[in-house]
C-alpha cells in the first residue's frame, strides 16, 4: 500500500526545470529560462520572482509588474495571447483590487475585483456602447446599478445575480 501511495503522490507533484541564462537568479537581477519555454527576466530573492519582473509564457501570455515570493503581487499588466489585457492590482497570484480588464472584442471593465471576478463597484462597457455602472458580486451585477441601453433607454435599480430585480426606473 505504501508503494502505491508514493507513486500516486509523485503524479501530483509538478516540478519545473530550467536554468539561469544571465545575471543572478538567486538573489539579484537575472534571466531564468524554463524547459517548457517560459522565461522570467527580473529581480529574484531566494531563487523566486521577487520585485519587478517580466514573465513570458510559451503560450504567448506576458506579465510585467510586481512579484512577491514567486507570485504576482502588487501592480502589474497581464497581456493574454487571446488579445485580452488586464492592468491593475494583484494579490497572491490573483487579480485583486482596482483594475481595468479590456477584452479583444473591445468590451472592458473598470473597477473593483476579488479573486479574479468583478466584485464591488465598477463599470462594464460592451462593444455596442451599452454599459452597466454599479455594484458587482462574484462577477455578476448585484446591488444598485444603472444599465444604459444602445436605444437610449436606461434601467436604474436593483440587480441580483446578474438580472434586474424589483423596482427600477
Amino acid at each position: 500500500m505504501k508503494k502505491i501511495l508514493f507513486v500516486l503522490c509523485l503524479g501530483l507533484i509538478s516540478i519545473s526545470y530550467g536554468q539561469c541564462i544571465s545575471g543572478d537568479c538567486e538573489n539579484g537581477q537575472g534571466t531564468y529560462a524554463f524547459d517548457n519555454g517560459d522565461k522570467y527576466l527580473g529581480e529574484h530573492k531566494y531563487g523566486l520572482e521577487n520585485g519587478q519582473g517580466t514573465y513570458t509564457w510559451a503560450s504567448g501570455d506576458k506579465y510585467v509588474g510586481e512579484w512577491k515570493n514567486g507570485n504576482k503581487d502588487g501592480e502589474g499588466t497581464y497581456n493574454y495571447a487571446s488579445g485580452n489585457k488586464y492592468v491593475g492590482e494583484w494579490k497572491d497570484d490573483k487579480i485583486e483590487g482596482q483594475g481595468t480588464y479590456t477584452f479583444a472584442d473591445g468590451e472592458n471593465y473598470v473597477g473593483e475585483l476579488k479573486d479574479g471576478k468583478r466584485h464591488g463597484h465598477g463599470t462594464y462597457t460592451f462593444a455596442d456602447g451599452e454599459n452597466y455602472v454599479g455594484e458587482w458580486k462574484n462577477g455578476n451585477k448585484d446591488g444598485e446599478g444603472a444599465y444604459n441601453y444602445a436605444s437610449g433607454n436606461i434601467y436604474v435599480g436593483e440587480w441580483k445575480d446578474g438580472k434586474a430585480d424589483g423596482q427600477g426606473t
